[in-house]
């Protein structure tokens, strides 16, 4: 079952007034419960591809369906319900709030867009803590954890309001070989075990090895290619 459908898809920006295609009517589908990678240079679309699937930009132009929502026609506040409902993301930099412990950065979406009462809340975030390992870490800090650590919990952020989609723009970039590792195959776990379809931007060939399904971009073409 497809869970992103992208038909005729383009985005073009303005620099200087002069129209820049980053997008160049592509088609794809990404079915559920898939591994997929964007691949491609730096500037060749991929990481502009993963921010609409996000509802972080819309098209240009083109149809782009995401769990059976026309994601191409809903207005900004329209897009940020639907992606702080339905999608989790993944960031190279962790994206984690340093004041809060590892256990409040993980409940924090379910504190801004889901309406679940705190027993209800505490018992989600211990079960993903358990699941990516973090079991005795709740209490500590981002600081006090290492960079495989702090992907554990933002893996565990993405994934605790149930999301179907997450989007991980180059999650191994900060982290060494072995940690990068681990943390690929913590995601496959991850998808697994939940259901998750995890979709990629990246470099790293760790991840390509490990795609199901890989979108080769370059200067806003696609092309595919499968494991």
């Amino acid at each position: 079952m497809s869970l992103v459908q992208a038909t005729n898809l383009r985005k073009t920006y303005e620099t200087d007034d002069i129209p820049v295609d980053a997008i160049r009517g592509v088609d794809f589908s990404i079915e559920s419960s898939s591994f997929v990678s964007f691949v491609g240079p730096s500037g060749s679309g991929k990481s502009t591809l993963l921010n609409m699937i996000g509802c972080l930009d819309p098209p240009t132009s083109g149809v782009l369906t995401v769990l059976d929502q026309d994601v191409s026609t809903l207005s900004k506040s329209e897009s940020a319900k639907f992606r702080g409902t339905h999608i989790g993301f993944i960031f190279q930099d962790f994206n984690l709030i340093p004041v809060l412990t590892v256990a409040e950065n993980i409940e924090y979406p379910l504190q801004m867009v889901q309406s679940w009462p705190a027993d209800e809340r505490k018992k989600r975030v211990d079960q993903m803590l358990a699941a990516v390992g973090m079991k005795d870490q709740g209490h500590k800090y981002p600081r006090q954890i290492s960079g495989g650590q702090k992907q554990r919990v933002a893996i565990a952020r993405a994934l605790v309001t149930q999301s179907k989609l997450v989007l991980a723009d180059e999650p191994t970039a900060n982290l060494d070989r072995d940690t990068a590792m681990r943390i690929i195959l913590l995601m496959k776990q991850m998808r697994d075990e939940f259901g998750t379809t995890f979709v990629f931007s990246t470099h790293d060939p760790k991840i390509v090895g490990n795609a199901e399904t890989i979108f080769q971009v370059e200067d806003g073409i696609l092309t595919e290619a499968t494991n």
